[in-house]
């Protein structure tokens, strides 16, 4: 039998933390809960999670300290919780490495789903089967889906899942232009409920990570969208 995939819950609201567990619990997840941003980066090395639920607003070192801290030395899915529902602080949050931004009071059912929907993204193709192969190759440009990897100039580039599948939907179409609303169609599906400004986001890491290459470059078409230009 597999083992069972692990969240850990930071949030020091005791109520919300035992709800949220209550039903990942049902859902065969094994959970850990924290109540601070020190507890977080202390048990994240020692429980190792496959997801963290991450509450912005913690005692000590916030939510947002948080985040900085793991995505600079892991790619673990984060999913953000927080009373906080303007556009900035989900720009920031997303910015910061989240993978997913969710407003309280939300719906127990609808975290359960957004945690669902962002571990299948994460998760590589299965070993009892053979997958199609899901590899672009570029002039120093790899993406490989399969593994989740990305290889520029010769070295590994670490970005989230999500970074990683637009940039190979993208590239695995190259010269074609996609308007903001296709993408979020196409890479965060009907299970997220966001804005366009989320794909200037992750196209703005993108290009922080991927410069442009004599041969190929991340292109904004104004006024439509991006799309993978071929020279």
């Amino acid at each position: 039998m597999p083992s069972k995939q692990k969240i850990l819950i930071v949030d020091d609201d005791a109520n919300i933390a035992e709800l949220i567990s209550l039903y990942l619990t049902k859902e065969f997840y094994e959970v850990q809960i924290v109540e601070d941003g020190e507890q977080a980066l202390q048990v994240f090395n020692t429980f190792q999670p496959n997801l963290i639920l991450l509450d912005l607003m913690l005692p000590g070192i916030d939510g947002y300290q948080v985040c900085r801290e793991i995505r600079s030395r892991s790619n673990t899915p984060i999913i953000m919780l927080s009373a906080k529902g303007e556009i900035f602080d989900k720009v920031l949050g997303l910015e910061l490495g989240a993978d997913d931004y969710m407003i309280k009071p939300f719906d127990s059912k609808e975290l359960v789903a957004r945690v669902k929907a962002v571990l299948r993204r994460f998760q590589p193709a299965r070993t009892d089967a053979v997958p199609a192969s899901k590899v672009v190759q570029y002039p120093d440009l790899i993406i490989n889906q399969s593994n989740y990897s990305v290889i520029y100039r010769g070295r590994t580039v670490e970005m989230p899942p999500k970074e990683l599948e637009l940039l190979y939907f993208l590239a695995s179409s190259p010269n074609q232009v996609f308007t903001r609303e296709q993408l979020l169609d196409h890479i965060w599906g009907y299970e997220y409920i966001g804005d366009t400004r989320t794909v200037d986001v992750h196209i703005k890491r993108l290009r922080e990570k991927i410069k442009d290459h004599e041969a190929w470059r991340l292109a904004t078409v104004w006024g439509i969208g991006y799309k993978f230009e071929v020279k």
